[in-house]
């Protein structure tokens, strides 16, 4: 963390001081702003805290309820999430607080004695393999608490308008605020009272039932599996062995169970297999009540048994795979003739189980997606074209999440004697591991996504793939530290340049990139306002193969050292060494992600994703791509 570069902090420096819009906000919603989010959720609050980050945007939130959201119902937390959350500030925290899932226990019919279950399979849980984040269970409110205090500690201070429900909007492209919405009072003091608002742009993060899908002609379409769950948060009094392991338990004619652990250590979640809905049945068993669950639950898990001592919570519902036809408000055939101006997230745009984790993973990384874009856009810093990216990255993902999700939640309802493997269910678990962990997702290129061209420069950051961590010394103060997360989610593009072996001082291919990203007219740093701190669009480090007690930092190159703040003091925390060792063995970033040795360039997009790969002399290439970013530079 940094700070005092604008003069001493004896205060919490996570909370900075209001500047822009977050002077004199007005408490009570008004009639003109920026951005309007549609929805306190957690795409909404994501999206919220990243455009709290800019202070020149004036964004609101609003939200149906009249207060926070006390009891959530998603809790998975999946490694790739808690990544996210390093970059808002608050993961250690979350990691503290949560349950750590190291494992899945798997059970099955016993071949002896089908009436009882036995333990079949403890695989360790994939997520430690791929990230240096583990798999947590949190409560969605707590959750949604954290970002909420990342909004009022960043520049902006978004906070909630609590108690407005979204009507309908209309879209006239012909003026300043050109979405007009039409707002209704659902809580407090406004209840009732009607109003109309204008934005620049609208998120709609207003789920699956969302208005602001149906306003924008938005359709979702897809199935209903009429299997139904019962799905309950509860403390109980039990003998079965693994009650505080996340476990998949299939009984021989029960049904199937997927319990997961909560956080606190001793509340639990179970869902329960209620079995098949038709015509004749579906109102009784969406009345099930809460005993009939519990009994069900005891039905599968014998020998063992279950006394349910309180309940938290407790549902039915039905598997749905839907997917939404388009993320935002411009229809296929007219993409590249105008700007969208409305967006949708989440539920609002992709509905399915619960049981794979992914709903408000997924829904956040929508809602981090589509906030820096908007960002760019109104700050003057992108041109509106990168509006046009989010629907087409975010469905593919979504689209993917559902065919993965119909799969396992499938398996999942198979009763044992129809599987063709005994152990189908956990091997399938097992192949799939790095899909439900966040991993998969690659977006394809575009004007923010490079090509694969140079990828074997850099094996290890696979272009469109978010951009993996490893361990660096950091020169001035020979801390250890990890590189991914000195990247907060400020917004900013991150330039990565990995240097050639040439010993720091000497001229060489670094210096050479160096000396193009301090001076030529097409360097993104280059292009940033002279009215702001040379990094405060392009944050650009670089990382040596040399030990961290060669690197003379006197002949770093200036660009790696910008001089910030008002007092113009030099940031020496952008130069790294490779090798955490004290005599240059331990961990080696160069080795661990497959680095050339020749050096290489990695462009890192603000949400964390890896935008390009490119040789450390390919300055026209890097100007290229940042003129797609930023806009053709004027005449």
């Amino acid at each position: 963390m940094q700070f005092h570069h604008h003069g001493y902090i004896s205060g919490e420096p996570r909370i900075r001081p209001a500047t822009g819009t977050g002077i004199d906000r007005p408490e009570t919603l008004p009639d003109t702003m920026d951005v309007l989010i549609v929805g306190a959720g957690p795409a909404g609050h994501i999206a919220a805290a990243q455009l709290a980050q800019f202070p020149g945007i004036h964004t609101r939130m609003i939200e149906r309820r009249g207060e926070r959201l006390n009891l959530g119902h998603a809790d998975g937390i999946q490694s790739r999430s808690v990544e996210t959350f390093q970059a808002f500030g608050f993961a250690e925290r979350v990691m503290q607080e949560g349950y750590h899932i190291t494992a899945m226990a798997f059970w099955t019919p016993d071949p002896d004695n089908p009436k009882n279950i036995i333990r079949s399979g403890l695989p360790a849980d994939g997520s430690y393999q791929i990230s240096e984040f583990p798999h947590l269970i949190v409560n969605q409110a707590r959750i949604q608490d954290y970002f909420a205090e990342a909004m009022m500690n960043a520049p902006a201070k978004i906070k909630i308008d609590f108690g407005w429900q979204f009507v309908s909007l209309q879209v006239h492209d012909d003026q300043d605020y050109p979405v007009e919405i039409q707002l209704r009072g659902s809580a407090l003091a406004q209840e009732g009272l009607e109003r109309t608002v204008r934005a620049k742009y609208v998120i709609g993060c207003d789920g699956a039932h969302s208005k602001v899908r149906t306003a924008i002609g938005r359709v979702m379409s897809g199935s209903e599996s009429m299997h139904a769950w019962g799905v309950m948060d509860v403390v109980a009094s039990t003998d079965f062995p693994d009650i505080r392991t996340k476990c998949a338990i299939q009984s021989h004619d029960g049904g199937n169970i997927l319990l997961i652990p909560r956080e606190g250590g001793y509340l639990f979640r179970m869902y329960v297999d209620l079995g098949v809905i038709d015509e004749h049945n579906a109102k009784s068993i969406r009345a099930t009540p809460i005993q009939d669950i519990a009994a069900r639950a005891n039905q599968i898990i014998h020998p063992y048994t279950l006394q349910v001592k309180n309940v938290a919570w407790f549902s039915v519902y039905e598997v749905a795979h839907r997917l939404t036809d388009h993320f935002d408000d411009v229809d296929q055939a007219d993409i590249g003739t105008r700007s969208p101006r409305v967006f949708i997230t989440g539920d609002a745009c992709h509905t399915h189980s619960a049981k794979a984790g992914q709903g408000m993973n997924v829904s956040m990384q929508d809602g981090f997606n589509i906030a820096w874009k908007i960002a760019h856009v109104l700050d003057g810093r992108s041109p509106a074209a990168l509006l046009d990216t989010y629907s087409a990255e975010r469905q593919v993902v979504a689209s993917d999440l559902i065919r993965f999700d119909r799969e396992w939640s499938t398996l999942m309802a198979t009763p044992p004697d129809q599987l063709q493997d005994p152990a189908e269910v956990e091997k399938y678990y097992v192949k799939t591991f790095e899909f439900p962990s966040g991993f998969m997702t690659q977006y394809t290129p575009s004007m923010i996504t490079g090509g694969q061209q140079h990828q074997n420069l850099a094996s290890g950051y696979p272009v469109g793939k978010r951009f993996k961590s490893s361990p660096v010394v950091r020169v001035c103060d020979m801390n250890v530290l990890e590189l991914g997360h000195q990247a907060p989610a400020d917004g900013r593009w991150r330039i990565y340049a990995f240097a050639d072996q040439t010993a720091p001082g000497q001229a060489s291919a670094l210096t050479d990139f160096a000396d193009w990203l301090a001076a030529d007219p097409h360097s993104p740093i280059v292009r940033t306002p002279a009215t702001l701190d040379p990094d405060a669009w392009i944050d650009a480090k670089v990382i040596y193969q040399q030990r961290f007690d060669t690197v003379n930092i006197n002949m770093v190159p200036a660009v790696f050292k910008p001089l910030v703040g008002p007092y113009a003091l030099q940031d020496y925390e952008k130069v790294f060494a490779a090798s955490t060792g004290p005599g240059g063995d331990g961990s080696d970033i160069f080795t661990e992600r497959g680095i050339s040795r020749d050096g290489a360039i990695v462009i890192v997009r603000p949400d964390q994703y890896v935008a390009h790969v490119l040789p450390l002399s390919a300055h026209q290439d890097v100007g290229a791509f940042f003129d797609a970013v930023l806009g053709p530079i004027a005449p």
